[in-house]
């Protein structure tokens, strides 16, 4: 049934490609981006700012956004984020040939805010254009292969592009990400909705109602509470990431780009087989064996010697994460009403993904702040085992407090 589904909706297959194309590109500047900072300083806070910069905008803009998603034409908008993105990328390839005098990292966080404020618009649009384009009985399949997809070419094949185009030279994937935004834009512009009427709706009225079904959902909060938190410990281990595969495990980019590739590997095992798992061992299990799955892996990360270690680690991480998303994106769009799910599915988002910047500085904080007082490889190796009990404690409160109806 999920493989028909490409061959008979047009227009998901649209989203679907366009989808896949813009993962490829955010998965090159996954590593691109970083490891671009890196060049410009060995400072732990600085490239911490620099990963900061591309979530704050989910603190500062996702709510509005929200709003903005529920009164405009979602394809047109989805269209002109991603050419805004390559207007943006556009800008980073060009420092990136430039020569880096003092203070520029902080000129690429800039860029990387702006970056990061059009994908705010983007992924709120695509989130909740997906019901307007297949069945409610199809949303797990839908899901689970868009999120494949994502890992599929935003982790799996990205990173290790990346890692051999910046070999041949560090704007090379930056060039690429244009083109992808490029044709994913064009593709997004082909589908086609049924005409709906325009809102002229106050938007402070409109956002007033976003916010009331949130705070009279209790369950629908908490889990956005707990997103919040886990996506607060990620970030708090991916800003470092680089620096411990660096310095620690002694990985090239190309190496560094496997690693990811074999983290993917178990986003797309996870979203493949969520409905399977979810079928057989109920919605339940499964989200406490998401959080499980972090606890282990960031432990595991933090211990690791090799970088096979630290991708096995990384592996089970993202396949719990992607049967996470999985489970809990598709209950949001039955549980939402169409009419508001821009609205509050951006207030959901605030909350679980308003914490990713604060989680990226963290991580760079507490490596500032451990490195004097031990060795530099054990404050790198700190985020990932401070996240690994932040998750047992995650699990106690997930098993007691969240109960999907």
């Amino acid at each position: 049934m999920s493989n028909a589904l490409l061959i008979r909706n047009r227009n998901y297959r649209l989203l679907f490609s366009a989808g896949a194309l813009t993962n490829l590109g955010d998965g090159m500047i996954v590593l691109a981006l970083p490891w671009l900072a890196s060049l410009m300083t060995r400072d732990p806070v600085a490239i911490a700012a620099v990963a900061a910069a591309t979530r704050l905008p989910w603190l500062l803009f996702s709510v509005p956004a929200g709003v903005v998603v529920d009164r405009a034409d979602r394809r047109k908008l989805m269209a002109r984020a991603d050419l805004m993105r390559a207007a943006m990328t556009a800008a980073i390839l060009l420092l990136a040939l430039s020569p880096h005098p003092p203070g520029a990292v902080w000129l690429l966080a800039g860029l990387a805010f702006l970056l990061g404020s059009a994908e705010v618009l983007r992924d709120n649009a695509a989130q909740t254009i997906l019901p307007l384009i297949v069945d409610k009985d199809d949303l797990e399949a839908a899901n689970g292969q868009l999120w494949s997809a994502e890992q599929l070419t935003g982790q799996f094949l990205g990173p290790p592009l990346a890692g051999i185009l910046i070999a041949l030279g560090i704007a090379l994937p930056f060039g690429l990400n244009i083109v992808s935004l490029s044709l994913a834009a064009g593709m997004v512009w082909l589908i086609t909705l049924r005409p709906v009427p325009p809102k002229d709706q106050n938007f402070v009225k409109a956002l007033r109602e976003g916010i009331a079904f949130m705070r009279s959902d209790r369950l629908l909060l908490r889990l956005a509470i707990v997103l919040g938190i886990a996506n607060f410990i990620a970030m708090a281990t991916i800003t470092m990431q680089v620096l411990l595969a660096q310095e620690v495990l002694g990985l090239t980019s190309a190496q560094y780009g496997l690693v990811l590739s074999i983290q993917a590997l178990g986003a797309i095992a996870g979203s493949l087989f969520a409905p399977v798992l979810v079928r057989r061992l109920g919605v339940h299990p499964c989200l406490y064996l998401s959080v499980g799955g972090w606890a282990v892996g960031y432990g595991v990360v933090g211990l690791s010697n090799s970088g096979w270690v630290m991708g096995g680690a990384l592996f089970m991480v993202l396949f719990a994460a992607m049967l996470w998303n999985v489970i809990t994106v598709s209950w949001r769009q039955r549980r939402i009403p169409s009419e508001l799910l821009g609205r509050v599915n951006s207030i959901y988002r605030f909350f679980g993904w308003g914490s990713m910047p604060l989680g990226a500085l963290a991580g760079g904080a507490v490596v500032s702040l451990l490195e004097p007082g031990i060795a530099r490889d054990l404050a790198l190796r700190a985020p990932f085992l401070l996240a690994s009990v932040a998750c047992v404690l995650l699990l106690i409160y997930a098993i007691f407090r969240l109960r999907l109806d």
